[in-house]
């Protein structure tokens, strides 16, 4: 059964999410909601691995190195000055789509499986994830025009 690997890669994903919700959290301290918020959602991708802990004992979780390679070529540390907040947040939106896209193939998998928990789990927290990506966009169309226009 492939749902081993997804659970790896799902939970691997969920991980280097956190990270670097982190990263750009500290990175951007100079932002007033940066800092919260930042810890906030990582705090619920954290979350979302430890949810996942039951599928993996139940089906198995094959490592997959995927979200790691995808991290590394995004997050080599925050960016300095609004377009490099603006550029991260475009980063880390590009790693939440991936995790929520994945939740997506968790949440099938677990209607074929007929695992009424595993599919909780996957509707639950990609509700969760799709509040990540809501917030990033928001934060996203208000750094761009001070990022983009505004004097440097």
């Amino acid at each position: 059964m492939h749902v081993s690997t997804y659970l790896g890669l799902l939970r691997h994903a969920e991980g280097a999410l956190a990270d670097a919700f982190d990263q750009i959290g500290e990175g951007h301290g100079d932002e007033p909601d940066i800092v919260q918020l930042c810890e906030l959602l990582a705090g619920k991708s954290r979350a979302h691995v430890e949810r996942l802990q039951g599928a993996a004992h139940r089906y198995g979780e094959d490592a997959d190195n995927e979200p790691e390679r995808l991290k590394a070529a995004e997050f080599g540390g925050a960016r300095s000055g609004g377009v490099g907040l603006l550029r991260d947040l475009q980063d880390l939106y590009a790693l939440a789509s991936f995790v929520d896209v994945t939740w997506t193939v968790i949440a099938q998998a677990a209607q074929g499986l007929r695992d009424p928990d595993l599919l909780e789990a996957a509707t639950a927290c990609q509700t969760e994830t799709s509040q990540q990506l809501t917030w990033l966009n928001t934060r996203i169309k208000q750094a761009a025009p001070q990022a983009l226009i505004a004097a440097s």
